[in-house]
């Protein structure tokens, strides 16, 4: 992708000019906004419209895209797994939605899968609980079954959970159909969070009553969250907005951008996409060839979307730094490339294709280059004890805003 005319704007407000290949990281921006969403946004911001109405467009998008009944756009996922539930427990009744989180005596517990709570920068449950849910765990982290499921529910339960994620538990866990088809037996609607997925109509009709999608990331609209389902369910979302969604609202400009990034979709040549994605990948793979202590391989997503990432295993002894020091190491200097290195203590980073400017692949390479040669001459081991590095992660969110 090239970048937009009017100068790198982050050199204006002093910011560093880093190169992402973490993924669609809502830390970093998430993704590259489509072209067609950011005129969507300019041309709207300086006209008034009527909210309801520009909803209700927004809804016939989604609908065409997603085959649901109907959509709405929130402020992002997280916001619209707080407003999915909320929507749950309240229904359409006004006087509820107005004393949320309080939900006196109606049904509020909310199953998921022990193994589908997890953090996304902030944790799953919590998003639950801020409608005035109470989470009830299925099963255990790495073990999950129907029968624990049916067991669960009892007369307080009033949603389920599912999450798609690639920090899920990716084994001993229940099937979306088979969750849905437990779930729907007792009347208990299901909302699948699928934040990071290309699939736009495989969860609705697997059996989510509701599915949830950043239209953030792949979509590449402005930051927002869209929701997609059964007409009743998405109204009642949508009257969240006189209760807690107020404070979880997205403006005309987010509204706007995700309708244009919504039609965007059904023409991007995503061929070419996944195409010029390989070729950064291979130019890794060729870069890295050879080089002591490295091991590169191309990998599929976890969640079976449509893309491939680079996965670098790093032998300490050999390539003389640690995959998390070497990912820390990346993210240093003039040209600063931030890595995926969520799983780093297992010995390996990613780099993710899917949000490179033009040429920007190169200096990717250039940079592992460097920083491996830069190991290689060293006296010592560039080894950061693991602990003393995840104890200074901690340290540096607390240092902020300084």
């Amino acid at each position: 992708m090239s970048k937009t005319t009017g100068g790198d704007i982050r050199a204006e407000l002093g910011l560093r000019p880093v190169i992402n290949v973490s993924g669609t990281m809502t830390s970093l921006g998430a993704s590259i906004v489509v072209p067609e969403a950011v005129s969507a946004v300019n041309r709207v911001l300086t006209e008034f419209v009527e909210l309801g109405d520009l909803l209700r467009r927004a809804s016939r998008t989604i609908a065409e895209l997603t085959g649901a009944e109907a959509g709405f756009v929130t402020a992002s996922c997280s916001a619209g797994i707080s407003l999915a539930v909320a929507a749950a427990i309240t229904g359409d009744n006004l006087w509820a939605i107005e004393q949320l989180p309080d939900t006196g005596t109606l049904r509020n517990e909310v199953l998921i899968q022990t193994g589908h709570i997890v953090s996304y920068g902030a944790p799953v449950d919590q998003a639950i609980r801020l409608a005035g849910a109470k989470v009830v765990p299925v099963g255990q982290a790495t073990s999950a079954h129907g029968y624990q499921l049916a067991g669960a529910i009892n007369d307080r339960t009033v949603a389920a959970v599912f999450v798609v994620s690639h920090h899920v538990v990716d084994y001993g866990q229940i099937p979306l159909k088979t969750f849905a088809e437990i779930c729907h037996a007792r009347g208990v609607p299901v909302i699948v969070d699928a934040a990071s997925e290309y699939d736009l109509r495989g969860f609705l009709a697997d059996g989510a009553d509701v599915v949830l999608y950043s239209g953030h990331k792949f979509l590449g609209g402005p930051t927002s969250g869209i929701c997609a389902g059964n007409k009743d369910f998405i109204r009642n979302i949508y009257l969240q907005n006189r209760g807690i969604g107020r404070g979880m609202k997205v403006g005309k400009e987010g509204i706007a951008g995700v309708i244009a990034a919504l039609e965007a979709w059904k023409t991007r040549d995503h061929a070419a996409v996944r195409a010029r994605e390989k070729r950064a990948l291979d130019l890794w793979v060729e870069t890295l060839e050879g080089k002591a202590g490295v091991a590169a391989s191309i990998v599929p997503d976890p969640t079976s979307n449509p893309l491939d990432r680079l996965k670098v295993t790093v032998d300490p002894e050999a390539a003389r730094i640690t995959a998390w020091d070497l990912a820390r190491a990346m993210a240093t200097g003039p040209r600063p490339v931030i890595v995926r290195d969520h799983e780093a203590e297992q010995g390996y980073v990613l780099l993710d294709p899917c949000n490179l400017h033009e040429g920007e692949e190169s200096i990717v390479a250039e940079r592992l280059l460097e920083e491996l040669e830069r190991a290689r001459q060293s006296n010592d081991i560039i080894s950061t004890p693991l602990a003393e590095h995840l104890l200074a992660l901690e340290k540096s969110i607390l240092k902020w805003p300084d």
